[in-house]
């Protein structure tokens, strides 16, 4: 029934209803999100924009490997999956400490070693998770937006990541302020490093 109410919406209802379900799936917490509010919190806007372009591009790769359908042939590979989920895991708790480790920004000077753009593409491409939400989103869509065409959806959607990611990294930067004293700077990336840690492990929970 709310299928076919879906399918009978005007384009622009179809629209927004992709928006809003990549905006709860996609932008909710997670390794990707926490963990690039995290880098632009300990060490500022510019030095974090690689570290996000990264995760946006691997995002990207992820859509399109999901839209290809490639995703399907991963699923069957269970070892696949479990050495991608080893690779992120190992990523995340290396980001983990660089951030709890970040110096100041204040202190911060050319020796600081910044969270890369080939470090953001890996973990978005090793993330499972990442597979599993885009697949639901892009699902959905296909199954419910009949009056948008593939390559439209596929552009919401590429959309909706790069809004997310940048939503997340400004508001990370939002604490940038802070940071500047040393006393409140190991406490704020502290608690940004455990809360990664924490979600990335309530994100491998079955």
């Amino acid at each position: 029934m709310a299928a076919g109410v879906l399918s009978e919406a005007q384009p622009w209802q179809q629209l927004l209803a992709l928006i809003v379900a990549a905006t709860v799936v996609m932008g909710s917490p997670g390794p990707s999100t926490i963990s690039v509010t995290a880098v632009g919190a300990a060490f500022g806007l510019r030095s974090s924009l690689g570290y996000a372009s990264g995760l946006v591009l691997g995002t990207v790769a992820v859509l399109l490997v999901v839209a290809a359908g490639i995703v399907g042939v991963l699923a069957s590979m269970p070892a696949m999956a479990t050495v991608l989920t080893i690779l992120s895991a190992a990523y995340i708790l290396y980001l983990a400490f660089k951030i709890a480790t970040a110096s100041p920004l204040a202190e911060s000077g050319k020796q600081a070693t910044h969270p890369t753009f080939a470090g953001g593409f890996m973990l978005a491409v090793a993330n499972p998770k990442a597979y599993v939400a885009i697949a639901a989103v892009f699902a959905g869509a296909s199954s419910q937006a009949e009056a948008l065409g593939g390559p439209a959806k596929l552009l919401v959607l590429v959309v909706m990541i790069v809004v997310i990611h940048a939503a997340w990294l400004l508001a990370g930067t939002g604490f940038a302020r802070f940071l500047r004293h040393p006393v409140a700077s190991r406490i704020i990336n502290l608690i940004f490093a455990a809360t990664l840690v924490l979600t990335t492990a309530w994100a491998a929970l079955p």
